[in-house]
């Protein structure tokens, strides 16, 4: 079933399905709850699973400011809450991998999966900081060379020639939102995490790379890594029988 949740300003859409101990879905950047279809069908016979449409996605509204992880963790603190969830399974992708960092950092889980999941603030080239500080300066001095107008396309035109899929199809505040959330790392909160923890993770993975599997392995006190050869960003789509039995083996149900 398909619920609306009232959020400060902005309503936040979510479901429910089945009964019993509370799983929790939360979808990586560009997703939304649907992703997670084949996962809720084989979760529901045992679990209450609630799957998110995080802010900004799905059929959530937009934030109307720029949030970080932090807020996007607050909106599903208050709405497990107004649900009476207490000590979650926690199960995140991508993104969603970043929020169950941090509400397991803090909260009382009873377990998590992490599926290529993001956490680690990846390590930069200096072509990338080139082309950081490059286009800084061009979005300060076109406008004064050639005016707002023809700055603004020569600008567009350059990000989307740079810029990654997801920045380009986002509107503007979800591409600042977007800019503040892959900047954070979160390896810092990871040692306070004492539930047992799954890292799914695929090695062909460019997005969230297996070394990201393996740094979380060693910062999460109690991290088993289950690596899927062959798999990329969504190794828990690509080899759906091999994320079943793991769930079934992590989760401990038939």
């Amino acid at each position: 079933m398909d619920y609306r949740y009232r959020y400060n300003d902005i309503e936040l859409a979510y479901s429910v399905e089945g009964e019993g101990d509370v799983v929790v879905l939360l979808h990586g950047w560009g997703c939304d709850k649907s992703i997670w279809k084949s996962s809720v069908e084989a979760l529901q016979h045992h679990f209450r699973v609630v799957a998110v449409d995080f802010a900004g996605f799905g059929a959530s509204d937009e934030p109307k400011s720029v949030w970080g992880v932090e807020e996007y963790t607050r909106s599903v603190e208050a709405l497990l809450n107004e649900l009476g969830v207490v000590s979650p399974t926690l199960v995140g992708h991508s993104f969603g991998g970043r929020v169950s960092i941090l509400y397991a950092s803090r909260n009382e889980v009873k377990r998590v999966v992490l599926t290529d999941a993001a956490g680690v603030k990846p390590r930069r080239s200096f072509a990338y900081y080139r082309k950081v500080y490059t286009y800084k300066f061009l979005k300060k001095a076109l406008p004064l060379l050639i005016g707002d107008k023809k700055a603004q396309m020569l600008l567009d035109q350059r990000r989307a020639k740079a810029g990654s899929s997801d920045y380009n199809r986002a509107t503007p505040m979800m591409r600042a939102i977007l800019s503040k959330c892959v900047n954070e790392d979160l390896c810092s909160v990871m040692p306070r995490i004492s539930a047992p923890v799954l890292l799914f993770w695929g090695d062909k993975d460019t997005a969230t790379p297996i070394s990201d599997a393996h740094t979380m392995a060693k910062l999460i006190p109690d991290a088993g890594l289950v690596v899927v050869e062959g798999a990329g960003h969504f190794a828990f789509l690509e080899r759906p029988e091999l994320w079943r039995e793991a769930l079934k083996s992590f989760l401990k149900f038939e």
